[in-house]
C-alpha cells in the first residue's frame, strides 16, 4: 500500500492485527477498527493494509532499537505447524545424553538448552506446544510492548494524511482540507452533504471519514455537529439554529444582532415618537415591519421569492452600515448610500462566497462578488421603497436614497436572454437522447413545461397533479378534444389559469404508470404530487420540491446540452437560466412557428402572469 511516510500507527491498529493474530474473524475486525480505510470486501485493499502495517511495526521496532522484534512482527503465522511435538522426559533425554550420572539440576539446564522453546515444566509433560502457536504468543507480547511504545493518538493539527485512507487522505488535501481540524470545521459548516466539492469523495468513503472522527472525538476534541451527520431535510431547525451562534459579525438577518448603541433608537433622522405608526423600538424592527408588509404569497416550507429579495437587500446594507460604516441605518445620509453603492461594487473578499452556502453555515456570505451596475440599481431601487416606507410611517425624515440615480427604463421583456428557436430545438433535441433515468426524465420535465407554459420556476415548482384540469373543447371541424388548464398561484396571490400540451400530460401519465402510480393526473390520490417530484419515493407526497435545487439541476442540463453547439450558441446556452425558458415561452409564441399560429398578447400576458 502506497501510504505518507507521516502516517502515523493508531491503536486500531493494534487490535486489528491482534485480533487476526487470535484467529478473530477478519471482515468482524476490519468493520470494527478499520472501516475508514475502506470496504472488507476488496481483498486487494485489506491484504495491502496487513502488509503496510506490518511493515510499520517492524519499523518502529527498528526505531526502538528491537531487530529482534522486528523480525517477528513480520513472522506469517501461517507459515508453521499446527501440529504438537512430542518432546522427551528428562529421564530419556539424560539416558540419550549419556547424563545420566549429572544431578536433576544440570540435567534440566542442558534440557533447556536443547529445547529453548519448551517452557517451564514441558520436561515433565513430555509435550511441546506448537510452534504456531509459540510464534502467536510471542508475537502478541511483541505487540504489546509496540503499542505502549509507538502507539499515537490523533491531534486536531495533524494531517489527514498521518490518520485516513491515503487515497482519501490525498482527495482532501486537494480541495484544502489539509488537518484534522480543518476537515472537522468543514463538515460542521457544510453538513451532511460536505463531500460534494471534494472530487473522488462519494457518499460512502464520506460516511467512514465521518465514522472515525467521531470514534476520535475524546483524543482530538473535534466535535461533528448533530446537523452535520443527516440529511439536510431530516435535520430539525431547532438543530439548524444552534449551527452557528448570533452576533455582531457577518451573520445573516436572522442570527445578526445590533449593538444597543447601533440600534437606531437615538438615530439622527428618527421622526418624533409620537408620529411613528410603528411599534418599532430600533431599525432592526422597523425593516422587519417592512419586510412583513412586502412578505407576498410564502411558498410551501419558505419565505416567498419577494420577502427573500427584500430581505437581502436589507440585511446587506444592515451589515454594512453597523459594521463597516458603524453608524445606525436611521443615520444614513445621502453622502453614506453613495459610499454603499462603491461598496457594493468592489466589496471585500471577507464578505463574498458562494451563492449556494446555506444561511446557517459559517460559510454563509452576504455577497457572491462585486455586484454588476444592474444589480446595483436593482438594490438602490429597493433600499429607496424601504426608506420611503419607514417615512411613510411616521419612523423616518430622511430617505438617503432618493438622489441616487434612477434605474433606467425596463428594456424589453427578456431582451438578450431568449433562446432562440434553434437553440431551443438543439436542447429538445438534446433532452429526447438523454440517459433514461429518473433524475434526467425529471429535469426534462422541467424544462419542457418551463418552456411550455412560461411559469416562474417558483410557480413549477409549487405546482400539483391536482392543479391540473382538464376540459373538452370541440374544434374548428367539430371534433371532441381534450384539453388542459394548469391553475397557477402567482406573484401577490393572483391567480391564473395557464394552458398545458396534451403531450405534457400525457408524458406526465407514463412516468405516473412507470413508478407503479395511477397513471391519471386527475386522480384523487395525486392531488398533493408535485409535478416535478419523485415519484418513486414514498414520501413523494409530502415533499415539495425545492426551488433552489431545480435551479441547480435546470442549469446542469442547460450547461451539459451546451456541448456540441457552435462557440456563440454554446456559450449563450451556458449563460441561461431556467427564467430564460419563461422569456423565450413569450418570444416564441408571439411570433409563431411552423405548424403553430401566433398567440395573441392578451393570452401571452396572461400565461406570464
Amino acid at each position: 500500500m502506497r501510504a505518507s511516510p507521516s502516517r502515523k500507527l493508531q491503536r486500531a491498529h493494534f487490535a486489528f492485527m491482534r485480533g487476526l493474530l487470535q484467529g478473530l474473524d477478519e471482515r468482524e475486525l476490519w468493520n470494527r477498527y478499520l472501516r475508514s480505510e475502506g470496504e472488507p470486501t476488496d481483498r486487494r485493499v485489506v491484504r495491502q493494509t496487513i502488509a503496510w502495517i506490518r511493515d510499520e511495526f517492524a519499523a518502529a521496532a527498528q526505531r526502538e532499537d528491537r531487530p529482534g522484534t522486528a523480525r517477528l512482527v513480520r513472522l506469517d503465522p501461517e507459515r508453521f505447524s499446527m501440529r504438537q511435538q512430542t518432546l522427551p522426559s528428562l529421564e530419556e533425554f539424560a539416558l540419550e545424553r549419556g547424563l545420566e550420572d549429572f544431578s536433576e539440576a544440570e540435567q534440566a539446564e542442558a534440557y533447556a538448552d536443547a529445547y529453548p522453546d519448551a517452557g517451564a515444566g514441558s520436561s515433565r509433560r513430555g509435550v511441546r506446544p506448537p510452534k504456531r502457536a509459540r510464534v502467536i504468543a510471542r508475537q502478541l507480547e511483541a505487540l504489546r510492548w509496540l503499542e505502549s511504545h509507538v502507539a499515537q493518538h490523533p491531534r486536531p493539527a495533524d494531517s489527514v494524511a498521518a490518520w485516513l485512507n491515503p487515497a482519501v487522505a490525498e482527495r482532501l488535501q486537494r480541495s484544502g482540507l489539509a488537518t484534522l481540524s480543518a476537515l472537522a470545521a468543514h463538515i460542521n459548516a457544510s453538513g451532511a452533504r460536505w463531500w460534494r466539492p471534494v472530487p473522488g469523495v462519494g457518499a460512502l468513503k464520506a460516511a467512514r471519514v465521518v465514522a472515525w472522527l467521531q470514534a476520535q472525538e475524546g483524543s482530538t476534541g473535534l466535535r461533528l455537529g448533530a446537523h452535520a451527520l443527516s440529511p439536510r431535510k431530516q435535520v430539525p431547525a431547532a438543530v439548524l439554529d444552534r449551527a452557528v451562534a448570533p452576533g455582531t459579525a457577518l451573520l445573516p438577518w436572522e442570527k445578526f444582532r445590533v449593538p444597543v448603541d447601533l440600534d437606531g433608537s437615538l438615530g439622527q433622522f428618527r421622526a418624533p415618537a409620537g408620529r411613528c405608526l410603528l411599534v418599532a423600538e430600533n431599525d432592526y424592527e422597523a425593516i422587519a415591519a417592512w419586510l412583513t408588509a412586502k412578505a407576498g404569497s410564502a411558498q410551501a416550507g419558505g419565505l416567498s421569492a419577494t420577502r427573500r429579495a427584500y430581505r437581502k437587500e436589507a440585511e446587506r446594507l444592515m451589515l454594512w452600515s453597523v459594521l463597516v460604516r458603524r453608524k445606525p441605518i436611521s443615520s444614513l445620509a445621502a453622502e453614506d448610500a453613495v459610499a454603499y453603492r462603491a461598496f457594493l461594487a468592489d466589496p471585500p473578499l471577507e464578505w463574498c462566497g458562494p451563492r449556494h452556502q446555506q444561511r446557517w453555515s459559517i460559510h454563509w456570505r452576504p455577497l457572491e462578488g462585486p455586484m454588476s451596475p444592474t444589480a446595483q440599481r436593482h438594490a438602490m431601487t429597493v433600499l429607496r421603497g424601504l426608506f420611503g416606507f419607514l417615512i411613510a410611517q411616521g419612523y423616518l425624515l430622511n430617505n438617503p436614497f432618493a438622489a441616487m440615480t434612477p434605474a433606467p427604463a425596463s428594456p424589453p421583456v427578456g431582451s438578450n436572454r431568449i433562446l432562440t428557436l434553434a437553440q431551443w430545438n438543439w436542447l429538445a433535441t438534446r433532452l429526447e437522447a438523454s440517459s433514461d433515468t429518473a433524475a434526467s426524465r425529471r429535469s426534462a420535465r422541467a424544462l419542457h413545461w418551463l418552456y411550455a407554459t412560461g411559469l416562474r420556476i417558483s410557480e413549477i415548482a409549487a405546482a400539483r397533479c391536482g392543479h391540473v384540469e382538464r376540459f373538452d373543447l370541440i374544434d374548428e371541424e367539430g371534433t371532441l378534444r381534450t384539453g388542459w388548464l394548469l391553475h397557477v398561484a402567482g406573484k401577490g396571490r393572483r391567480t391564473r389559469q395557464v394552458p398545458v400540451p396534451p403531450e405534457l400530460v400525457a408524458e406526465l401519465h407514463q412516468e405516473l404508470d412507470r413508478n407503479g402510480q395511477v397513471p391519471d393526473v386527475s386522480s384523487p390520490r395525486h392531488a398533493a404530487l408535485s409535478i416535478l417530484g419523485r415519484f418513486d419515493a414514498i414520501d413523494a407526497f409530502a415533499s415539495p420540491v425545492s426551488v433552489s435545487g431545480l435551479a441547480k439541476a435546470i442549469k446542469r442540463r442547460l450547461d451539459h446540452a451546451a456541448n456540441g453547439l457552435p462557440d456563440k450558441d454554446a456559450v449563450h446556452l451556458r449563460k441561461a437560466s431556467a427564467h430564460w425558458l419563461r422569456n423565450s415561452h413569450g418570444a416564441h409564441v408571439l411570433q409563431g412557428r411552423a405548424g403553430r399560429a401566433a398567440v395573441p398578447l392578451q393570452v401571452v400576458q396572461n400565461n406570464l402572469g
